[in-house]
């Protein structure tokens, strides 16, 4: 078993790493949260008192972070104190400039780098069963993959540096823009006196079938695990959405791809944020379109 330092222990890293101590690893963790760090303590994580201290003698590091910025801070400091050929893993959502700068600290550090964001939401993180989007080099995917496999169900090496970084971004774009066609058609049925169970058992079995709709229904009832049977709690905050959709957008302006759509979703996202529903699950942006009709 692997001795592993984990930064950043909220929503997602916090059962990430609790998984990983289920799994018989040693976890050293570290969070600016005093109440976080608390809670991973209970969950068998051991806290330190800061990263540095945290990744000493550590033979894999995690991070979960908010933003770029705060991935490249924590690494310039961890790759201080981390030996040479340590594995250092970033599974937060960032932009890929921000996270081929960070390939580029570990390698200067003569340590094995990958970016590895996750999809599955809190409750995915719970249960063990992300998805892995992993970009670096094939000998670090090797090295990471049977740690990963103790948090996630499916690990998918999608290319080098900052592969993973795409593959989410990409993947989060089509989300929140399928997302917002079902809440479109369900409020349509709504007007149109068509029952929510009437259109979720038409479209979860032929072609308007989707994620958005056959797993995360955004009205209670037809799927009895989505948020909207509990008052939206998230699952998959706006706020998180939003700035996936950001990333999206900042991704698609730097690279030349045209995006209408992504775009769209993002300023939808925007406005819902706005209105102070960022807290709530990205499903309930249904509410909003009632609103507006």
């Amino acid at each position: 078993m692997a001795r592993i330092a984990f930064i950043g222990l909220g929503n997602m890293g916090g059962p990430m790493a609790a998984n990983l101590v289920k799994s018989g690893h040693e976890v050293f963790g570290f969070d600016l949260a005093a109440s976080v760090l608390k809670a991973a303590e209970e969950s068998g994580v051991k806290p330190a008192s800061h990263a540095s201290q945290a990744v000493k003698d550590a033979e894999i590091i995690i991070t979960m972070l908010p933003q770029g910025r705060h991935v490249l801070t924590a690494w310039t400091d961890i790759l201080q104190s981390a030996a040479q050929g340590t594995l250092v893993i970033d599974c937060s959502t960032i932009d890929v400039d921000s996270s081929r700068k960070a390939h580029e600290m570990a390698k200067a550090a003569s340590c094995l780098s990958l970016d590895a964001p996750v999809s599955g939401g809190t409750g995915g993180a719970t249960a063990g069963t992300l998805t892995f989007m992993a970009g670096g080099s094939e000998e670090a995917f090797v090295k990471a993959k049977p740690i990963l496999e103790a948090m996630g169900k499916k690990i998918v090496h999608c290319g080098e540096a900052g592969a993973g970084q795409a593959a989410k971004i990409c993947n989060n774009m089509i989300l929140g823009i399928s997302m917002i066609g079902v809440c479109e058609a369900f409020v349509l049925a709504e007007k149109l006196g068509l029952s929510h169970q009437a259109l979720f058992d038409v479209a979860s079995t032929s072609s308007g079938q989707c994620w958005s709709i056959n797993t995360y229904c955004p009205v209670p009832g037809p799927v009895p695990t989505s948020p909207a049977n509990n008052d939206y709690r998230p699952g998959f905050a706006a706020a998180l959405m939003l700035k996936d959709l950001r990333l999206s957008q900042e991704a698609a302006l730097a690279s030349g791809a045209s995006t209408p759509l992504g775009a769209e979703a993002a300023q939808l996202f925007a406005l819902f944020e706005k209105q102070g529903n960022g807290g709530r699950d990205f499903s309930a942006i249904i509410e909003m379109f009632r609103e507006k009709a």
